[in-house]
């Protein structure tokens, strides 16, 4: 990417330094063929001028890596797909770049390698396309921790398509076709195979040493292979997690280093253990960062291992101190004591002190309650009193201690009868969104309003980040209600996708999440303002950034222009919501020197100064036939309308329910005439019937045939293309509980919603459609 201009400056060692102050004798171009356990003698080749010897050892250190995944597809054999292990390959990828230079590069896989090539490819101004096989990047973070990082790398220009995978190369002479799983066809002049690697383990298993059930070479605590005169180390081995204790890889540097030294001790004499490893990792994409240690919770569920979990949001540093920005930290632990089972975090800055802090904890077994107590260092600029780490354990501990209880996002998109959703947040920040369904009542005026709530129903209720809901679940509680507050608030709930819809009721004051009102500067002149404004935002934790625009707006005039800098990356997804609520036009919003910044324009129409605003390209489709042909074609608009940039929302009631079901059937309880409906009705896109010319099934079977041969895509690849672009799919619940459709039966993906739902979304768009 052009940070390191020296190439030198990579080469930690040379074999001259290695040999001039340690007497280590390093061959360098020598491949390693054969180990004779017998003999122990290690046959090995020069490559320059192919001649093989025999070297004695007393002890033999195995250190061979682990390989690039390198996909098995058409056309992958082309000198312009490549890997990145080496140096070598670097040079490679450099010289292609510089003499053939591509105007795009396909990058598969959203790994370390895969983020890190995207955002190298990006800064020397190449277009690139990243495909991920999986609905998130970054693997070892939960798909919600991984959300921020799908934001962006899309806002610095990348092409994410997740869900989405290679299945062959066309060489087209000065470009490679690539032919994508959604079946649509892309060109571009590098293709970089990050798709994960494996251990290197064929010399160990000619050798005839044990493999692990995972695939690494097995050892033991001291490194040693099932022959104890052979240790190995690094990327090739298998390890025991320090969590969870099974077997695992885990290809990082910092084990690697570790794993080295204590083999070189047990192989010189001295006894030495590894004591597993936790996976702490950090990984740099464009202006963020994402963290880990110990165990994600896609583990823990796979374990089946008891757990709970809590997010924050909290600032980096002191919110006054300049260019404050967030972080979003997510925690798991143990609910019986409270131990801590792993760590993520994604932010600008101060992640990378946040997981070391986290994973000496783990590491030194201390519980949720520990953290409240730990005494870190604290100035403005580089923390708060109250720092992130005992934050974290402050809300665990509460809960653990009974305080107030946590909901997810499992139980707040679907409620019970016997729920009720409670928005504590004030007017400014609803208009950006809210969770379907829920009452607003802000916080300061919950006091002199409990008659409206029911006191059969628990209340589940919810804030921006999490404070102004712990006091109202804290404020409920001890008014006899029984409540539980969203662990995150509505951040989180949006960093699982969670889109909002309206309100019931805006709230009449205006409040931040330490509880008390939000004081905006009000030191906008009066009279004539300048044509274009500029809002230094940068530091203020959301809702901040929303607030200072929305108190400017009050004092703008149609058609004038606003710009907002940011450093929040919840500004960026929230400032076009927002719009869109307020009736005001959102230009662009770009990230700039690690912040973000919107231009917004007055009002919904007009022309600004330095070109044309565009307008809503909202879109609404109802779809009440279940017929494929009609199916097919709410699915083609709905593709092509989000091609072109618009949000677009299918609302299914009816017949259309059953495109929206599983194929396969779905345990769920069912009266008799509901398991009536179900019969009756096809089940999945797969399942139903031409409008005309069906003919038994014979229509149904040209007209799909006649697709293929036009690759015309399937109507279930226009779902999951639907579904990857963000078409919103919402299922109509009413229409569900009259036709016997449970939840539990729609594939995944589908939000439930009513005629406020649907209401809310063809209001806001210029195109509804009835098919």
């Amino acid at each position: 990417g052009g940070v390191i201009r020296d190439r030198e400056r990579l080469l930690v060692q040379t074999p001259k330094l290695l040999y001039d102050n340690l007497r280590i004798d390093v061959r360098t171009r020598t491949e390693a063929l054969a180990i004779d356990r017998a003999r122990k003698e290690v046959t090995v080749k020069n490559l320059p001028d192919g001649v093989e010897q025999a070297i004695h050892y007393d002890k033999l250190i195995l250190s061979p890596g682990a390989e690039p995944i390198r996909l098995s597809v058409p056309g992958a054999d082309d000198r312009r797909v490549r890997t990145l292990r080496s140096l070598a390959d670097m040079d490679d990828i450099i010289r292609l770049l510089d003499d053939e230079k591509p105007s795009r590069a396909l990058v598969v896989g959203g790994g370390y390698i895969g983020l890190e090539m995207a955002e190298a490819l990006v800064a020397r101004g190449v277009e690139v396309t990243l495909l991920e096989l999986s609905a998130q990047v970054m693997a070892p973070v939960d798909p919600e921790m991984a959300s921020p990082l799908h934001q962006q790398l899309r806002l610095h220009g990348v092409d994410l398509r997740l869900e989405t995978s290679l299945t062959s190369l066309q060489d087209e002479g000065k470009v490679l076709s690539a032919r994508l799983s959604t079946g649509e066809s892309l060109d571009c002049g590098l293709v970089i195979m990050a798709a994960g690697v494996r251990p290197e383990t064929g010399l160990a298993a000619r050798a005839g040493l044990d493999i692990g059930e995972r695939g690494g070479i097995a050892v033991d605590d001291h490194m040693r292979t099932s022959d104890p005169d052979i240790l190995a180390v690094g990327d090739a081995v298998e390890v025991r997690d320090f969590v969870g204790e099974f077997p695992t890889l885990i290809p990082l540097a910092g084990p690697a280093n570790r794993q080295g030294r204590i083999a070189a001790d047990n192989a010189l004499g001295r006894d030495s253990v590894y004591s597993r490893t936790q996976g702490t990792g950090i990984c740099k994409v464009f202006d963020l960062a994402v963290g880990m240690t110990g165990l994600n919770e896609k583990t823990l569920r796979r374990l089946k291992k008891s757990y709970q979990k809590i997010y924050i949001h909290p600032a980096n540093h002191a919110g006054y101190y300049p260019d404050a920005s967030p972080i979003s930290l997510k925690l798991l632990f143990d609910p019986a004591g409270g131990r801590i089972l792993g760590a993520q975090a994604v932010g600008a800055e101060g992640v990378d002190k946040r997981i070391d802090v986290l994973a000496v904890a783990i590491r030194a077994g201390l519980s949720v309650y520990d953290l409240e107590d730990l005494e870190l260092s604290y100035a403005p600029p580089y923390g708060s009193a109250k720092d992130p780490v005992n934050y974290a354990g402050f809300v665990a501990g509460n809960h653990l201690r009974g305080d107030a209880g946590l909901c997810h996002y499992e139980e707040i998109i679907n409620p019970r009868e016997d729920q009720l959703l409670l928005d504590v947040r004030n007017r400014e920040e609803t208009a950006a969104g809210t969770i379907p369904g829920a009452l607003n009542i802000p916080l300061p005026e919950l006091r002199d309003r409990l008659a409206e709530l029911p006191q059969d129903k628990e209340i589940l209720v919810f804030c921006q980040v999490g404070l102004r809901g712990y006091l109202a679940c804290r404020i409920l509680s001890q008014k006899g209600f029984k409540c539980r507050n969203l662990t995150g608030g509505y951040k989180t709930f949006t960093m699982f996708g969670g889109s909002g819809g309206p309100v019931s009721e805006h709230p009449r004051e205006m409040c931040d999440d330490t509880g008390s009102a939000c004081a905006v500067k009000k030191d906008i002149a009066s009279g004539n303002q300048p044509a274009a404004r500029v809002i230094d935002a940068c530091g203020l934790q959301c809702p901040g950034p929303i607030m200072r625009l929305s108190e400017e707006m009050k004092s703008a005039t149609e058609g004038e222009t606003v710009t907002v800098l940011s450093t929040d990356p919840g500004f960026a997804a929230d400032i076009g919501p927002w719009c869109r609520s307020t009736g005001n036009t959102l230009v662009e919003v770009v990230p700039e020197d690690n912040r973000y910044r919107a231009v917004v324009v007055k009002g919904a129409v007009g022309v600004q100064k330095g070109g044309p605003v565009t307008l809503s390209k909202n879109k609404t489709i109802v779809v009440f036939s279940g017929e494929f042909d009609k199916a097919v074609a709410a699915f083609v608009i709905a593709n092509g309308a989000a091609a072109m940039g618009s949000d677009v929302t299918m609302f299914f009631t009816f017949w259309g329910l059953n495109i929206l079901r599983r194929q396969q059937p779905v345990k769920v309880h069912k009266n008799v005439i509901e398991r009536m409906m179900g019969w009756m009705m096809p089940r999945g896109a797969g399942k139903l019937k031409l409008s005309n010319m069906h003919m038994g099934g014979m229509g149904l079977a040209m007209i799909k045939g006649i697709m293929r041969k036009k690759n015309v895509s399937s109507l279930e690849e226009f779902i999951e293309s639907a579904r990857r672009s963000g078409v919103r799919l919402v299922a109509c619940t009413m229409s569900m509980d009259l036709m016997g459709i449970k939840r539990e039966e729609l594939i995944d993906g589908v939000d439930e919603g009513g005629v406020a739902t649907y209401l809310d979304k063809a209001e806001a768009g210029g195109v509804n459609l009835f098919i």
